[in-house]
């Protein structure tokens, strides 16, 4: 074979790789391809052993059937949170408001001041009465000094009259001024008290003035703002008050539910009641029935039925929307359809709804459930779950459907 060289005259045959260079270099190539294999399967093995060795260890509870537990459910209605003490303080007299001293959520004690309104006018009102009743006090005096001179004229005349030196006209006269006397000083001193009266009126018109609390509470409105006018009645249109400020007793409220007539007689006074307000759908409260007003709502064919609460608390607030269940003895023959018993703990809400973990052969299972009354025993689940299934007590966070878990035994 010729020898080829490039136009300088070089010799490219030096270029050409030995055979024994190429093999060693394609055996380093396999010996790094390997390594690099070898390297990922432990590094996939040491993960599994880490995920296998984080496996969740969960609490589980058997789920019982509601067979036996007691109180069930009789009866179900929603009705809202209202106090039995609730007023809109007024006023007693139209004036113009200069000062409020209260505002909402403030607590007021009973005979506190709310508000003052303007009392120039009353003032006068009772200066002038003062003014009359001195006036006709002064007058006293000189009926007096008057009386006490006809007295001992007529005592005189009188003297004379035995001695044979006056007629008996003169001290019939002398006796007639002092009667008259003394009856203008009995009529004057009434008008003096007539005219104390009066002042006790114009001093209660300054004291209407200042809008006191009724009884303690809460101020939960506050209707009137300084320079408006309030009345006791609607006058001037939209431009007067006839409100200072709304003032609830927290310690009266109670829960207030219409029942249909159909089903009132499943309730009766101090029956237990179940009660769980709109917004801490997963807070139950304990309660009972007051009363059940003795009369029916011909329009909505329902009776108003006043459960009190066994224990107040600050988040249970007026107005409060709520649901309640009368609970009653099993086999009173009115008795709901009977679900399963799981502890309170176990029911997790996701997306607004109620949901539980079921364990089954090592592996979560998230199911929805619907929840009946609550009893002391737990929470009556009507559908969902099956008497016997486990479900995990208090779960965590990060536990979700198809998740491998280790149940923790006793």
């Amino acid at each position: 074979m010729a020898e080829s060289t490039s136009p300088g005259g070089a010799d490219l045959s030096a270029l050409r790789i030995d055979d024994r260079d190429r093999g060693r270099s394609g055996d380093r190539k396999r010996w790094v391809i390997g390594g690099l294999a070898a390297l990922a399967l432990a590094l996939a093995g040491a993960v599994a052993l880490g995920v296998f060795a984080r496996t969740p260890v969960v609490e589980t509870e058997v789920a019982r059937s509601a067979a036996g537990a007691g109180e069930v459910a009789l009866l179900n209605a929603s009705g809202y949170i209202t106090p039995r003490l609730r007023a809109t303080v007024a006023a007693k007299i139209t004036a113009r408001v200069v000062d409020v001293l209260v505002d909402e959520g403030m607590h007021v004690d009973r005979g506190q001041i709310l508000a003052r309104l303007d009392e120039s006018d009353a003032r006068r009102e009772l200066l002038v009465a003062e003014t009359a009743r001195d006036a006709t006090a002064a007058q006293l005096d000189s009926l007096r000094v008057n009386l006490a001179n006809a007295e001992r004229e007529w005592r005189r005349q009188r003297e004379l009259q035995r001695g044979g030196f006056t007629t008996d006209e003169a001290l019939d006269q002398a006796r007639t001024t002092a009667d008259s006397l003394r009856a203008q000083l009995a009529a004057l001193r009434e008008q003096v008290r007539a005219a104390d009266a009066q002042i006790g009126v114009a001093r209660q018109g300054v004291e209407n003035c200042t809008v006191r609390a009724p009884f303690s509470g809460v101020v939960v409105s506050k209707d009137a703002q300084v320079g408006e006018m309030v009345s006791p009645i609607s006058a001037g249109g939209g431009f007067t008050r006839t409100g200072i400020a709304t003032v609830v007793d927290m310690a009266s409220l109670e829960i207030e539910v219409d029942v249909n007539e159909s089903y009132i007689a499943r309730v009766v006074p101090g029956q237990r009641v179940d009660a769980v307000l709109d917004a801490y759908p997963e807070w139950h409260i304990p309660a009972k029935v007051r009363t059940v007003i003795p009369t029916a709502d011909r329009q909505k064919a329902t009776v108003k039925v006043r459960i009190a609460l066994d224990r107040l608390d600050p988040r249970i607030l007026p107005d409060m929307g709520v649901k309640v269940s009368f609970l009653g003895a099993e086999g009173n023959g009115v008795g709901s359809a009977r679900g399963v018993l799981v502890p309170a703990a176990a029911v997790h809400r996701q997306a607004g709804r109620a949901a539980v973990f079921v364990v089954r052969d090592g592996v979560l299972e998230r199911r929805a459930v619907s929840l009946g009354a609550a009893v002391d025993s737990g929470v009556e689940v009507t559908a969902g779950v099956a008497a016997g299934d486990e479900v995990v007590v208090s779960p965590a966070a990060g536990l979700r459907d198809g998740l491998a878990v280790k149940v923790k035994r006793p």
